[in-house]
């Protein structure tokens, strides 16, 4: 039994002063500003597109990302409905060989292999992350017999809680991903969406700033 902390990796190389400039040409064409365009302009034309709320003219341009996370976090990323979304299939994974778990952020377990009794016992946990602990390990000891009594993977699964971990790409665009991002970084949204979405923004800040910034 692994454990691990969740993560996410942005999948589509950005060049930030490429996307800026795609979108400008493109933009004008609403206004028939071409002769407008400058070597500098691009970073104004769209900060102004975006406070007049004209965001339809950056779902031009899409960004990939791929997202390690839990069954439990997956199953609200996949209600974005805009986005194409590949996700890792528990139908047709077999996890005899060990399952991999994700560490939510209020447990004090530190990632690594729990594969015995004894590499529990020996973390000194506190009582809730020990029988959060020793729920997983259960659930995986239940699903390896269930695969040796010949259940398919799709069968099997029927065991595996939320923490299971999964691993999905999304593609959106960039529209898209501003309201992935207001809805899934604020207070009101769960922990554990948070804890990859938070670090998520801060990037594309870094690399978009203009598209990103003026969301808090």
């Amino acid at each position: 039994m692994l454990l691990i902390k969740p993560s996410y990796q942005i999948e589509t190389p950005i060049d930030g002063d490429r996307i800026l400039r795609s979108i400008e040409r493109i933009g004008r064409t609403c206004y028939k500003s071409e002769d407008k365009i400058t070597e500098d302009s691009a970073k104004e034309f769209c900060r102004r597109i975006l406070a007049r709320g004209h965001e339809s003219v950056i779902e031009h341009e899409n960004i990939s990302v791929r997202f390690i996370v839990d069954r439990g976090v997956s199953h609200e990323l996949v209600r974005h409905r805009l986005c194409g979304i590949s996700q890792e299939s528990t139908r047709y994974c077999n996890y005899k060989g060990g399952i991999t778990f994700v560490i939510p952020p209020w447990c004090s377990i530190q990632p690594g292999n729990y594969d015995t009794y004894d590499d529990i016992f020996n973390e000194h946990l506190n009582e809730a992350d020990l029988h959060w602990l020793s729920c997983l390990h259960k659930a995986e000891y239940t699903y390896a017999v269930l695969i040796e009594f010949n259940m398919t993977p799709q069968q099997a699964r029927s065991v595996l809680p939320n923490a299971t971990k999964t691993e999905l790409v999304m593609t959106a665009n960039l529209r898209e991903w501003r309201h992935i991002l207001r809805l899934r970084t604020s207070k009101a949204a769960h922990p554990q969406m948070r804890e990859v979405m938070i670090p998520l923004l801060e990037e594309l800040k870094e690399k978009i700033p203009v598209l990103f910034e003026d969301i808090g």
